[in-house]
């Protein structure tokens, strides 16, 4: 598993790098001290061999006898072998390291061999040098005589493990102060990398005024640059973005109410021709009636788009009364003549702290929806507990389309793009959300199983006592 903090990787890189470079100094440092030492010991055990050797060699004769031998051996100490011939003279244990193979060199060199052994009693080094003969003319030659000998080398070895160990404890004592020096060198580079996601939140908030602040020239100040640039860049967008939705909405309160007023007067004399239609021609009479219908459509259209502005603006707020939930939707079916259209299915004594008016638009909005995008039998249903009123209305339908669930609450949204033109604002659903929402509660849609769509509003029953 591989760590997926950027703290922790940076912590565990710069450990990773200190901790190896400590190690690998230690044991470069150990390996030169343990050649070093060999050397050392190697250099002062075959210059002590050769300076007994000549010490001795000066009194000999030749050819030597046994005493000759001898007495060469105890010069050279022991363990040591001394051969001349088929004479020999030797002393101590571990003479039987000397193999053929370094005899066999010692004489084929003639001059002085070493070789470095391990033995069950410990590392051993084995010294081989020819005993030369100088002659009157200044002439050096092999007199025949052998000095083998063997030296301990476990003093050596000895120091040698020493020195591993202090490499060891070196490299251990790199770990802690790497772990150290890693969080404080993490937390200088993390520390603007922490202030940028701080700022991005607080942008991401809402707080469009927030910026970094740039230190320095590197990277890091360059990055901070860039991201207030940005933010400042996202700043005017989101400015210009408001003050075209502000105008926006202006325009549409601004026109909804202009149009109110001829409107009025509109639907007043569309109400008298209305009254008038039976005694005009056929045509006449059609071309009134599709007029005076479409003038009631414009007036709720206006009528809603009022109610939009009021919600935009923050203006929209609540007339509480006590309410008869069920006695409630039954006026707004009945003033909408839909009640001997629509199953109810409400207990009698569910009462409610509500706003009648808009609690009376959720519903017509609901059910309105139901039987223009739906198919009849349209249900609904009534549930309360201590803390909400749940209205639910369901109807025969297809369903909601696909990828609707949310969008059907969208202003002026169509699930048929091709459908141009439909019986309702296009605003309904959108208020009915907002008036549920204004109660404290939500709308949310769904498919009805062995039905169509459903969608169920909440509202809060009682008001909170802060509100």
């Amino acid at each position: 598993m591989r760590p997926r903090g950027l703290r922790v990787r940076l912590v565990l890189a710069f450990v990773l790098v200190t901790v190896i470079g400590a190690v690998a100094a230690a044991w470069a440092s150990y390996g030169s001290a343990r050649g070093s030492m060999v050397d050392e010991a190697q250099q002062r055990a075959t210059d002590e061999i050769r300076r007994r050797v000549a010490a001795v060699t000066a009194d000999l004769t030749y050819p030597p006898d046994q005493g000759a031998l001898d007495r060469l051996r105890a010069a050279v100490g022991a363990p040591a072998l001394v051969t001349y011939g088929s004479l020999s003279s030797a002393e101590g244990t571990g003479l039987g390291l000397l193999t053929g193979e370094l005899r066999a060199e010692v004489r084929d060199r003639e001059a002085l061999v070493f070789q470095r052994v391990t033995s069950d009693e410990g590392p051993r080094l084995l010294v081989g040098t020819p005993v030369m003969r100088t002659s009157v003319d200044g002439a050096r030659a092999p007199s025949g005589i052998e000095v083998y000998a063997v030296r301990d080398l476990t003093p050596t070895q000895q120091r040698i493990d020493a020195s591993a160990e202090a490499a060891v404890r070196t490299s251990a004592l790199a770990l802690p102060l790497a772990i150290v020096l890693a969080l404080f060198a993490a937390g200088g580079v993390l520390r603007p990398v922490r202030e940028l996601g701080g700022t991005a939140r607080r942008l991401a908030d809402g707080d469009l005024d927030a910026r970094l602040r740039v230190r320095g020239s590197d990277e890091l100040a360059e990055l901070s640059a860039t991201f207030n640039h940005m933010a400042a860049e996202l700043q005017d967008s989101v400015d210009e973005l408001r003050r075209m939705e502000a105008d926006s909405r202006r325009f549409v309160a601004d026109v909804s109410h202009e149009l109110r007023t001829p409107l009025t007067t509109l639907t007043a004399v569309a109400e008298v021709l209305e009254g008038e239609a039976q005694r005009m021609t056929p045509d006449a009479r059609e071309s009134t009636l599709l007029a005076v219908e479409e003038t009631r459509k414009l007036t709720r259209l206006v009528e809603d788009l009022i109610e939009v502005s009021r919600f935009d603006s923050g203006t929209a707020s609540l007339r509480r009364e006590q309410v008869w939930v069920r006695r409630a939707v039954e006026d707004c079916l009945r003033a909408r003549g839909l009640l001997d259209q629509v199953e109810l299915d409400a207990p009698d004594d569910v009462t409610a702290v509500l706003d009648r008016r808009r609690l009376d638009v959720l519903v017509a909005n609901l059910v309105g929806n139901a039987f223009t995008h739906g198919r009849p039998p349209v249900l609904v249903r009534l549930r309360a507990d201590d803390e909400q009123v749940e209205v639910t209305v369901v109807d025969h339908g297809p369903g909601l389309p696909e990828g609707g669930r949310h969008r059907v609450f969208e202003r002026f949204y169509k699930a048929d793009a091709a459908r141009t033109r439909s019986e309702g604002s296009g605003l309904g659903l959108a208020l009915a959300l907002e008036n549920a929402r204004l109660h404290g509660g939500d709308v949310v849609a769904g498919d009805e199983p062995g039905a169509g769509a459903r969608f169920v509003a909440t509202l809060r029953r009682f008001p909170r006592e802060d509100t």
